[in-house]
Protein backbone atom coordinates (compact mmCIF):
# COMPACT_ATOMS: atom_id res chain seq x y z
CA UNK A 1 0.00 0.00 0.00
CA UNK A 2 1.23 3.33 -1.22
CA UNK A 3 1.57 5.93 1.63
CA UNK A 4 -0.85 8.50 -1.10
CA UNK A 5 -3.60 5.88 -0.79
CA UNK A 6 -3.73 5.71 3.32
CA UNK A 7 -6.08 7.73 5.26
CA UNK A 8 -5.91 6.10 8.62
CA UNK A 9 -3.71 4.38 10.51
CA UNK A 10 -4.87 1.81 13.16
CA UNK A 11 -2.17 0.11 15.67
CA UNK A 12 -2.48 -2.76 17.72
CA UNK A 13 -0.28 -1.88 21.10
CA UNK A 14 -0.52 1.53 20.79
CA UNK A 15 0.83 2.16 23.96
CA UNK A 16 4.22 0.43 23.99
CA UNK A 17 7.02 3.27 23.53
CA UNK A 18 8.50 2.47 20.02
CA UNK A 19 4.74 2.31 18.71
CA UNK A 20 3.61 5.42 19.91
CA UNK A 21 6.44 7.63 17.86
CA UNK A 22 5.15 5.99 14.79
CA UNK A 23 1.86 6.77 15.61
CA UNK A 24 3.05 10.51 16.37
CA UNK A 25 4.68 10.57 12.75
CA UNK A 26 1.38 9.68 11.24
CA UNK A 27 -0.56 12.14 13.53
CA UNK A 28 1.77 14.94 12.27
CA UNK A 29 1.58 13.78 8.69
CA UNK A 30 -2.19 14.65 9.42
CA UNK A 31 -4.28 11.12 8.83
CA UNK A 32 -6.70 9.53 11.47
CA UNK A 33 -4.76 7.64 13.94
CA UNK A 34 -6.06 5.06 16.11
CA UNK A 35 -5.49 2.26 17.88
CA UNK A 36 -5.79 -0.62 21.06
CA UNK A 37 -3.70 -1.09 24.54
CA UNK A 38 -4.71 -3.22 27.06
CA UNK A 39 -4.24 -0.17 29.82
CA UNK A 40 -4.23 3.38 30.04
CA UNK A 41 -1.08 4.89 30.96
CA UNK A 42 0.53 8.29 30.55
CA UNK A 43 1.84 7.56 26.96
CA UNK A 44 -1.65 6.61 26.09
CA UNK A 45 -3.39 9.80 28.07
CA UNK A 46 -0.96 12.34 25.67
CA UNK A 47 -1.55 10.46 22.48
CA UNK A 48 -5.33 10.74 23.18
CA UNK A 49 -4.80 14.52 23.85
CA UNK A 50 -2.28 14.97 20.72
CA UNK A 51 -5.19 13.40 18.77
CA UNK A 52 -5.00 9.55 18.46
CA UNK A 53 -8.44 7.27 18.99
CA UNK A 54 -7.37 4.78 21.68
CA UNK A 55 -9.64 2.34 23.08
CA UNK A 56 -8.79 -0.11 26.10
CA UNK A 57 -11.20 -3.19 25.81
CA UNK A 58 -10.19 -5.85 22.66
CA UNK A 59 -12.89 -5.57 20.76
CA UNK A 60 -13.87 -4.75 16.85
CA UNK A 61 -16.76 -3.27 17.52
CA UNK A 62 -14.79 -0.53 19.39
CA UNK A 63 -12.34 -0.09 15.67
CA UNK A 64 -13.20 3.33 14.42
CA UNK A 65 -15.46 2.97 11.25
CA UNK A 66 -12.94 5.41 9.09
CA UNK A 67 -10.30 1.94 9.93
CA UNK A 68 -12.03 -0.55 8.81
CA UNK A 69 -11.71 -0.02 4.82
CA UNK A 70 -9.28 -1.63 4.12
CA UNK A 71 -8.25 0.30 1.04
CA UNK A 72 -7.31 3.75 3.05
CA UNK A 73 -6.02 1.44 6.71
CA UNK A 74 -3.02 0.40 7.20
CA UNK A 75 -2.16 -1.46 10.29
CA UNK A 76 0.30 -2.09 12.64
CA UNK A 77 1.04 -3.82 15.25
CA UNK A 78 3.70 -4.80 17.44
CA UNK A 79 5.30 -8.81 18.26
CA UNK A 80 4.11 -8.30 21.70
CA UNK A 81 0.33 -8.80 20.76
CA UNK A 82 -0.88 -12.50 20.90
CA UNK A 83 -1.95 -13.79 17.18
CA UNK A 84 -5.59 -14.65 18.42
CA UNK A 85 -5.80 -11.38 19.89
CA UNK A 86 -9.72 -10.12 18.58
CA UNK A 87 -9.01 -6.98 16.39
CA UNK A 88 -5.80 -8.50 14.71
CA UNK A 89 -7.48 -11.71 13.52
CA UNK A 90 -10.75 -9.61 12.16
CA UNK A 91 -7.93 -7.35 10.05
CA UNK A 92 -6.40 -10.61 8.35
CA UNK A 93 -9.67 -12.36 7.89
CA UNK A 94 -10.98 -9.34 6.26
CA UNK A 95 -7.61 -8.97 3.83
CA UNK A 96 -6.25 -5.50 5.49
CA UNK A 97 -2.36 -4.31 4.75
CA UNK A 98 -0.78 -5.31 8.37
CA UNK A 99 2.82 -4.51 8.96
CA UNK A 100 5.08 -5.14 12.13
CA UNK A 101 6.44 -1.43 13.65
CA UNK A 102 9.91 -2.44 12.40
CA UNK A 103 8.15 -2.61 8.50
CA UNK A 104 6.91 0.93 8.91
CA UNK A 105 10.18 1.67 10.27
CA UNK A 106 12.39 -0.06 7.03
CA UNK A 107 10.68 1.72 4.58
CA UNK A 108 11.60 4.81 6.33
CA UNK A 109 15.14 3.85 6.48
CA UNK A 110 14.96 3.71 2.46
CA UNK A 111 13.29 6.98 2.54
CA UNK A 112 16.28 8.77 4.30
CA UNK A 113 19.74 7.90 5.29
CA UNK A 114 19.01 5.81 8.36
CA UNK A 115 21.28 6.12 11.72
CA UNK A 116 20.46 3.06 13.42
CA UNK A 117 21.54 1.77 17.06
CA UNK A 118 21.32 -1.86 17.82
CA UNK A 119 22.44 -3.74 20.96
CA UNK A 120 21.17 -5.80 23.88
CA UNK A 121 21.42 -2.74 26.20
CA UNK A 122 23.17 1.15 25.53
CA UNK A 123 20.80 1.70 22.16
CA UNK A 124 18.35 3.78 23.76
CA UNK A 125 20.88 6.53 25.53
CA UNK A 126 22.89 6.39 22.71
CA UNK A 127 20.16 6.74 19.94
CA UNK A 128 18.84 9.48 21.74
CA UNK A 129 22.00 11.47 22.42
CA UNK A 130 22.80 11.02 18.62
CA UNK A 131 19.40 12.87 17.48
CA UNK A 132 19.71 14.88 20.42
CA UNK A 133 23.29 16.25 18.91
CA UNK A 134 21.78 15.66 15.38
CA UNK A 135 18.91 18.01 16.39
CA UNK A 136 20.57 21.19 17.46
CA UNK A 137 23.19 20.86 14.43
CA UNK A 138 22.97 22.44 11.18
CA UNK A 139 22.23 18.66 9.93
CA UNK A 140 18.84 18.13 11.98
CA UNK A 141 17.39 14.82 11.93
CA UNK A 142 14.35 13.04 12.05
CA UNK A 143 14.10 10.08 15.20
CA UNK A 144 12.18 7.05 16.40
CA UNK A 145 13.36 6.78 19.80
CA UNK A 146 12.94 3.83 22.32
CA UNK A 147 12.79 6.25 25.65
CA UNK A 148 11.32 9.70 26.08
CA UNK A 149 13.86 12.25 25.18
CA UNK A 150 13.95 14.54 28.29
CA UNK A 151 14.84 17.11 25.63
CA UNK A 152 11.99 16.69 23.53
CA UNK A 153 9.57 15.61 26.26
CA UNK A 154 8.86 12.81 23.29
CA UNK A 155 10.09 9.83 21.87
CA UNK A 156 9.58 11.11 18.66
CA UNK A 157 11.82 14.16 16.14
CA UNK A 158 10.36 15.22 12.84
CA UNK A 159 11.75 17.21 10.48
CA UNK A 160 12.84 18.16 6.86
CA UNK A 161 16.14 16.64 7.43
CA UNK A 162 17.50 13.42 5.15
CA UNK A 163 18.99 11.68 8.23
CA UNK A 164 16.37 9.65 10.70
CA UNK A 165 17.80 8.06 14.06
CA UNK A 166 16.15 5.01 14.76
CA UNK A 167 16.44 2.53 17.97
CA UNK A 168 17.17 -0.83 16.05
CA UNK A 169 15.15 -3.33 18.18
CA UNK A 170 16.41 -7.05 17.72
CA UNK A 171 13.17 -8.59 19.61
CA UNK A 172 11.63 -10.70 17.01
CA UNK A 173 14.51 -10.10 14.65
CA UNK A 174 12.79 -6.38 13.99
CA UNK A 175 15.91 -4.85 12.99
CA UNK A 176 15.97 -7.13 10.11
CA UNK A 177 13.14 -5.18 8.07
CA UNK A 178 15.95 -2.27 8.35
CA UNK A 179 18.37 -0.66 5.68
CA UNK A 180 20.69 1.84 7.62
CA UNK A 181 23.30 4.21 6.44
CA UNK A 182 25.09 4.33 9.45
CA UNK A 183 24.85 1.44 12.36
CA UNK A 184 25.65 1.34 15.70
CA UNK A 185 26.33 -1.64 17.79
CA UNK A 186 26.72 -1.44 21.71
CA UNK A 187 26.71 -4.82 22.75
CA UNK A 188 25.59 -8.35 22.15
CA UNK A 189 24.98 -10.19 25.41
CA UNK A 190 22.52 -13.01 24.63
CA UNK A 191 19.14 -11.99 25.58
CA UNK A 192 15.55 -13.18 24.23
CA UNK A 193 16.52 -16.55 24.51
CA UNK A 194 13.07 -17.44 24.11
CA UNK A 195 12.69 -15.98 20.31
CA UNK A 196 16.39 -16.96 19.52
CA UNK A 197 16.70 -20.49 21.62
CA UNK A 198 20.66 -20.26 21.58
CA UNK A 199 23.49 -17.80 22.40
CA UNK A 200 24.96 -18.18 18.37
CA UNK A 201 21.20 -17.79 16.94
CA UNK A 202 21.36 -14.29 18.94
CA UNK A 203 24.80 -13.40 17.75
CA UNK A 204 23.85 -14.82 13.97
CA UNK A 205 21.25 -12.22 14.28
CA UNK A 206 22.86 -9.50 14.49
CA UNK A 207 25.78 -10.55 11.97
CA UNK A 208 22.71 -11.13 9.54
CA UNK A 209 21.77 -7.23 10.82
CA UNK A 210 25.03 -5.61 9.90
CA UNK A 211 25.01 -7.19 6.37
CA UNK A 212 21.92 -4.74 5.89
CA UNK A 213 24.07 -1.52 6.22
CA UNK A 214 23.95 0.06 2.27
CA UNK A 215 26.99 0.02 0.57
CA UNK A 216 29.04 3.28 1.47
CA UNK A 217 27.76 3.36 4.76
CA UNK A 218 29.30 2.61 8.09
CA UNK A 219 29.16 0.58 11.51
CA UNK A 220 30.81 1.61 14.27
CA UNK A 221 31.00 -1.58 16.64
CA UNK A 222 32.30 -1.71 20.61
CA UNK A 223 35.23 -3.80 20.17
CA UNK A 224 34.41 -6.52 22.62
CA UNK A 225 31.91 -7.70 20.81
CA UNK A 226 31.84 -11.46 20.10
CA UNK A 227 29.94 -11.10 16.51
CA UNK A 228 31.33 -10.88 13.60
CA UNK A 229 30.31 -8.45 11.06
CA UNK A 230 29.13 -9.18 7.79
CA UNK A 231 29.78 -6.26 5.76
CA UNK A 232 28.83 -5.23 2.24
CA UNK A 233 31.57 -4.43 -0.09
CA UNK A 234 31.98 -0.63 0.76
CA UNK A 235 30.56 -0.36 4.23
CA UNK A 236 33.43 1.05 6.36
CA UNK A 237 33.86 -0.02 10.02
CA UNK A 238 35.34 1.61 12.83
CA UNK A 239 35.59 -0.37 16.30
CA UNK A 240 35.27 2.00 19.89
CA UNK A 241 35.29 1.32 23.64
CA UNK A 242 35.11 3.12 26.90
CA UNK A 243 39.34 3.90 26.34
CA UNK A 244 40.28 2.52 23.29
CA UNK A 245 39.38 2.34 19.99
CA UNK A 246 38.86 4.09 16.49
CA UNK A 247 36.73 6.04 18.48
CA UNK A 248 37.19 6.41 22.26
CA UNK A 249 37.83 8.88 25.35
CA UNK A 250 41.08 10.19 26.84
CA UNK A 251 41.76 12.59 29.99
CA UNK A 252 38.34 11.98 31.68
CA UNK A 253 37.56 13.95 34.49
CA UNK A 254 34.61 12.88 37.29
CA UNK A 255 34.27 15.34 40.32
CA UNK A 256 31.81 17.52 41.86
CA UNK A 257 29.03 15.91 40.07
CA UNK A 258 30.48 16.59 36.41
CA UNK A 259 32.12 14.59 33.65
CA UNK A 260 34.55 15.83 31.28
CA UNK A 261 37.01 14.10 28.83
CA UNK A 262 38.23 14.06 25.59
CA UNK A 263 36.57 12.21 21.96
CA UNK A 264 39.40 10.62 20.52
CA UNK A 265 38.50 10.49 16.75
CA UNK A 266 39.84 9.41 13.59
CA UNK A 267 38.15 12.58 12.15
CA UNK A 268 38.72 15.05 14.19
CA UNK A 269 39.50 14.52 18.39
CA UNK A 270 37.30 16.95 20.37
CA UNK A 271 38.54 18.06 23.60
CA UNK A 272 37.08 18.86 26.72
CA UNK A 273 33.40 17.23 26.38
CA UNK A 274 31.50 17.65 28.90
CA UNK A 275 28.18 15.14 29.83
CA UNK A 276 24.98 16.87 30.18
CA UNK A 277 24.19 13.97 32.06
CA UNK A 278 26.62 13.18 34.13
CA UNK A 279 26.93 9.43 34.63
CA UNK A 280 30.09 6.87 34.21
CA UNK A 281 28.59 4.72 32.00
CA UNK A 282 27.23 7.78 29.69
CA UNK A 283 30.61 8.17 28.52
CA UNK A 284 31.22 5.65 26.27
CA UNK A 285 27.74 5.88 25.12
CA UNK A 286 28.68 9.45 24.24
CA UNK A 287 31.53 8.01 22.36
CA UNK A 288 29.48 5.89 20.08
CA UNK A 289 26.60 8.40 19.57
CA UNK A 290 29.16 11.21 18.64
CA UNK A 291 30.95 9.32 16.46
CA UNK A 292 27.88 8.33 14.27
CA UNK A 293 27.09 12.05 14.26
CA UNK A 294 30.82 13.35 13.30
CA UNK A 295 30.24 10.84 10.38
CA UNK A 296 27.16 12.45 9.08
CA UNK A 297 28.93 16.08 9.68
CA UNK A 298 28.31 17.34 13.19
CA UNK A 299 31.07 19.78 13.81
CA UNK A 300 33.86 19.70 16.77
CA UNK A 301 31.37 23.05 18.42
CA UNK A 302 28.48 20.86 17.75
CA UNK A 303 29.06 17.98 19.59
CA UNK A 304 30.15 19.55 22.02
CA UNK A 305 27.03 21.57 22.62
CA UNK A 306 25.15 18.32 21.96
CA UNK A 307 26.63 16.74 24.47
CA UNK A 308 26.76 19.51 27.55
CA UNK A 309 23.09 20.29 26.72
CA UNK A 310 21.36 15.94 26.68
CA UNK A 311 19.72 15.64 29.43
CA UNK A 312 18.89 12.07 29.37
CA UNK A 313 16.14 9.62 28.81
CA UNK A 314 13.14 8.70 31.11
CA UNK A 315 13.74 5.77 33.35
CA UNK A 316 17.37 5.35 32.16
CA UNK A 317 19.48 6.95 35.07
CA UNK A 318 16.41 9.31 35.50
CA UNK A 319 17.61 11.02 38.97
CA UNK A 320 13.84 11.74 41.03
CA UNK A 321 15.77 13.19 43.85
CA UNK A 322 19.44 14.37 44.50
CA UNK A 323 20.50 15.59 47.80
CA UNK A 324 23.21 14.83 50.35
CA UNK A 325 20.57 13.05 52.10
CA UNK A 326 18.83 10.94 50.12
CA UNK A 327 18.88 9.92 46.08
CA UNK A 328 16.16 8.36 44.41
CA UNK A 329 16.86 7.11 40.81
CA UNK A 330 14.73 5.45 38.19
CA UNK A 331 16.53 2.71 35.84
CA UNK A 332 15.26 0.25 32.97
CA UNK A 333 17.76 -1.65 33.41
CA UNK A 334 16.33 -5.15 32.82
CA UNK A 335 19.41 -7.69 31.29
CA UNK A 336 21.94 -8.41 34.29
CA UNK A 337 24.99 -6.62 32.11
CA UNK A 338 22.39 -3.54 32.07
CA UNK A 339 22.23 -3.92 36.13
CA UNK A 340 25.97 -4.47 36.64
CA UNK A 341 26.47 -0.86 34.56
CA UNK A 342 23.86 0.77 36.66
CA UNK A 343 25.07 -0.84 39.48
CA UNK A 344 29.00 0.19 39.10
CA UNK A 345 28.17 3.64 37.80
CA UNK A 346 25.96 4.51 40.98
CA UNK A 347 28.65 3.02 43.16
CA UNK A 348 31.50 5.54 40.98
CA UNK A 349 29.26 8.37 42.19
CA UNK A 350 28.25 7.21 45.81
CA UNK A 351 31.60 5.67 47.02
CA UNK A 352 30.76 6.26 50.67
CA UNK A 353 26.53 6.29 50.69
CA UNK A 354 24.23 3.12 51.02
CA UNK A 355 23.01 1.62 48.03
CA UNK A 356 19.27 0.03 47.98
CA UNK A 357 18.02 -1.21 44.88
CA UNK A 358 14.33 -2.51 44.17
CA UNK A 359 14.43 -4.25 41.45
CA UNK A 360 11.52 -6.37 39.65
CA UNK A 361 12.54 -8.92 36.99
CA UNK A 362 10.97 -8.70 33.64
CA UNK A 363 9.87 -11.94 31.79
CA UNK A 364 9.76 -15.70 33.54
CA UNK A 365 12.42 -16.70 30.63
CA UNK A 366 14.96 -14.08 31.22
CA UNK A 367 14.71 -15.05 34.99
CA UNK A 368 15.47 -18.52 33.97
CA UNK A 369 18.00 -17.66 32.04
CA UNK A 370 20.15 -15.28 33.47
CA UNK A 371 18.97 -15.32 37.55
CA UNK A 372 23.01 -16.35 38.56
CA UNK A 373 23.67 -12.86 36.59
CA UNK A 374 21.40 -11.02 38.15
CA UNK A 375 22.33 -12.32 41.63
CA UNK A 376 25.89 -11.48 40.85
CA UNK A 377 24.90 -8.05 39.36
CA UNK A 378 23.02 -6.93 42.12
CA UNK A 379 25.46 -8.08 44.96
CA UNK A 380 27.57 -4.73 43.59
CA UNK A 381 24.21 -3.19 46.01
CA UNK A 382 24.46 -2.85 49.85
CA UNK A 383 20.72 -3.61 49.81
CA UNK A 384 18.34 -5.44 47.48
CA UNK A 385 14.41 -5.95 47.42
CA UNK A 386 13.17 -8.07 45.12
CA UNK A 387 9.39 -7.96 43.75
CA UNK A 388 7.53 -10.75 41.76
CA UNK A 389 8.29 -11.29 38.00
CA UNK A 390 6.27 -8.33 35.78
CA UNK A 391 5.26 -11.28 32.82
CA UNK A 392 4.68 -8.77 30.14
CA UNK A 393 3.34 -11.37 27.37
CA UNK A 394 4.48 -14.45 29.38
CA UNK A 395 2.94 -17.33 31.23
CA UNK A 396 4.44 -18.19 34.40
CA UNK A 397 7.05 -20.83 34.19
CA UNK A 398 6.93 -23.62 37.15
CA UNK A 399 9.62 -23.41 40.20
CA UNK A 400 10.52 -19.58 38.40
CA UNK A 401 10.38 -16.85 40.88
CA UNK A 402 12.27 -14.26 42.25
CA UNK A 403 13.51 -16.46 45.09
CA UNK A 404 16.45 -17.41 42.62
CA UNK A 405 18.00 -14.49 42.13
CA UNK A 406 17.22 -14.12 46.44
CA UNK A 407 18.91 -17.09 47.17
CA UNK A 408 21.62 -16.30 45.05
CA UNK A 409 22.70 -12.65 46.18
CA UNK A 410 26.17 -12.78 47.79
CA UNK A 411 27.07 -12.64 51.83
CA UNK A 412 26.67 -9.53 53.26
CA UNK A 413 24.06 -8.00 51.07
CA UNK A 414 20.59 -7.47 52.80
CA UNK A 415 17.74 -8.81 51.36
CA UNK A 416 14.07 -8.84 51.71
CA UNK A 417 11.23 -10.06 49.38
CA UNK A 418 8.13 -8.34 49.22
CA UNK A 419 4.99 -7.98 46.98
CA UNK A 420 4.47 -5.00 44.57
CA UNK A 421 0.87 -4.03 46.24
CA UNK A 422 3.61 -3.69 49.26
CA UNK A 423 6.14 -1.05 48.15
CA UNK A 424 4.99 1.83 48.69
CA UNK A 425 4.85 0.74 52.47
CA UNK A 426 7.72 -0.50 52.46
CA UNK A 427 9.08 2.71 51.25
CA UNK A 428 7.05 4.80 53.89
CA UNK A 429 8.43 2.57 56.77
CA UNK A 430 12.49 1.96 55.90
CA UNK A 431 15.11 4.97 55.56
CA UNK A 432 17.30 5.48 52.30
CA UNK A 433 20.61 6.48 51.50
CA UNK A 434 20.35 6.22 47.80
CA UNK A 435 17.67 4.48 46.36
CA UNK A 436 17.19 3.06 42.87
CA UNK A 437 14.26 1.48 41.35
CA UNK A 438 15.17 -1.26 38.72
CA UNK A 439 13.83 -2.89 35.83
CA UNK A 440 11.34 -2.31 32.81
CA UNK A 441 7.77 -3.74 34.09
CA UNK A 442 5.73 -1.55 35.88
CA UNK A 443 7.16 -0.70 39.16
CA UNK A 444 8.13 2.97 37.71
CA UNK A 445 4.19 3.59 37.99
CA UNK A 446 5.10 3.71 41.96
CA UNK A 447 8.26 6.66 41.67
CA UNK A 448 6.32 9.72 41.61
CA UNK A 449 4.74 8.22 44.95
CA UNK A 450 8.04 7.21 46.10
CA UNK A 451 8.72 10.38 45.38
CA UNK A 452 6.62 12.02 47.39
CA UNK A 453 7.12 10.32 50.35
CA UNK A 454 10.85 10.46 50.33
CA UNK A 455 11.18 14.64 49.96
CA UNK A 456 8.57 14.75 52.06
CA UNK A 457 11.49 13.59 54.54
CA UNK A 458 13.79 16.54 53.38
CA UNK A 459 14.14 19.83 54.93
CA UNK A 460 11.61 22.60 52.89
CA UNK A 461 14.64 23.95 51.06
CA UNK A 462 15.09 21.00 49.43
CA UNK A 463 12.07 19.84 48.55
CA UNK A 464 12.02 21.90 45.02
Amino acid sequence: MELKDIKAVYFVGAGGIGMSAIARYFLRKGYVVAGYDKTPSDLTRQLEREGMLIHYEENVAEIPHVCKNKDHCLVVYTPAIPADHQELVFFRQEGFEIQKRAQVLGSLTRAHKGLCVAGTHGKTTTSTMCAHIMHQSAIDCNAFLGGISKNYATNYILSGSDYVVIEADEFDRSFHWLTPWVSVITSTDADHLDIYGTKEAYLESFAHYSSLIQPEGALIIHRDLEMQPRLQPGVRCYDYAFSEGDFHAENIVIENGEITFDFISPIESVTHVQLGQPVPINIENGVAAMAMAQLCGCTAEELRYGMKTYKGVDRRFDFKIKTSQIVLLSDYAHHPKEIYQSAKSIRELYRDRHITAIFQPHLYTRTRDFYQEFADSLSLLDEVVLCDIYPAREQPIPGVTSQLIYDRLQPGVEKTMIRKEDVLDYVRNHSFDVLVVLGAGDLDNMVPEMTRILKARLPEELRA
